[in-house]
């Protein structure tokens, strides 16, 4: 596997990123009004491990929502939360896939805009319980909201993810299938993917495996025979360690062109010796970073 370049830069953790992942934490998690999930089934058991939600933190609510729409054909519904605070929820056909959460832009220019997965867990303060005591750090404790209980940690490395337990269930794996315009793969850029995988396989409990890829070692993260996420080796100490979020297309360099006439920008555009042609990698028109993933035929 061809590493990842420097221009795949991240965002270093600081005490204010705090205060907005706990907005998307809690805009997320009580909005007043029950969406209609009748399109969506889901697990009467927790799916440990699994990412089972998104959030997109962004800056620029309106850009978001014309580059979302446009690049994958997503619908949105407003989601008023708790308070009065602004939630857009994100609809690819009958699946809810993500929510969107607007932040004020900052003075100093520190950009904002990313994902936030979040990961099944059975037990949201028994996992940040173990994530601190093995080196990670709390960005928002353990709460209840309407939907569960959700946290946010960050790793030792500076990596920020999202714990969740969901009071209804987690969307089950046929809801979530890969398809176009859905999400379908979340990996970890480690700079000691060794490390990283025995971090997270305390906290939530994940199998780790290896396989060969071009260029090194890819680990999988797995619960009951499932990859559920990967870690990639960092390739240069200039970018940072982040979870990366992967979203299925049908051409990835066409949709790269797209996303780009859309107010993005291509920070890896298609290449055979990154994965064999099959990704690219782009930001939103605010600064998000995401990635375009062939889906198999």
């Amino acid at each position: 596997m061809k590493a990842l370049p420097v221009r795949l830069h991240g965002v270093r953790f600081f005490p204010g990123l705090a205060a907005i992942v706990l907005l998307a934490l809690t805009a997320g998690c009580t909005t007043t009004e029950s969406p209609d999930t009748g399109g969506m089934a889901f697990s009467p058991e927790p799916l440990v491990g699994k990412v089972v939600w998104n959030d997109l933190i962004t800056e620029d609510l309106a850009a978001a929502r014309r580059f979302y729409g446009g690049l994958f054909g997503w619908r949105f519904e407003h989601a008023q939360a708790e308070g009065g605070r602004e939630y857009t929820l994100a609809r690819a056909g009958d699946v809810f896939v993500a929510g969107l959460v607007p932040v004020a832009h900052r003075p100093d220019d520190q950009p904002l805009s990313r994902w936030l997965p979040y990961l099944s867990v059975a037990d949201v303060d028994q996992a940040v319980g173990r994530a601190t005591a093995a080196g990670g750090r709390v960005a928002v404790g353990a709460r209840d909201v309407r939907l569960g209980r959700v946290a946010a940690i960050v790793d030792p490395e500076g990596a920020v993810i999202g714990l969740a337990r969901s009071a209804i269930g987690d969307p089950d794996d046929s809801t979530t299938a890969a398809a176009a315009g859905r999400i379908v793969w979340t990996e970890l850029l480690a700079d000691d993917p060794e490390a990283a995988a025995g971090f997270y396989r305390t906290v939530v409990g994940y199998n780790v495996r290896t396989v060969p890829r071009r260029g090194g070692t890819y680990r999988l993260l797995a619960l009951n025979g499932i990859d559920r996420a990967g870690i990639l080796a960092n390739p240069s100490d200039r970018a940072k360690p982040r979870w990366l979020t992967y979203f299925g297309v049908d051409d990835p360099a066409l949709a790269a062109a797209h996303a780009e006439s859309l107010g993005g920008s291509v920070l890896l555009p298609v290449s055979p010796e990154l994965r064999d042609g099959t990704m690219a990698v782009v930001a939103d028109p605010s600064g998000a970073i995401l990635v375009l993933q062939k889906l198999p035929r």
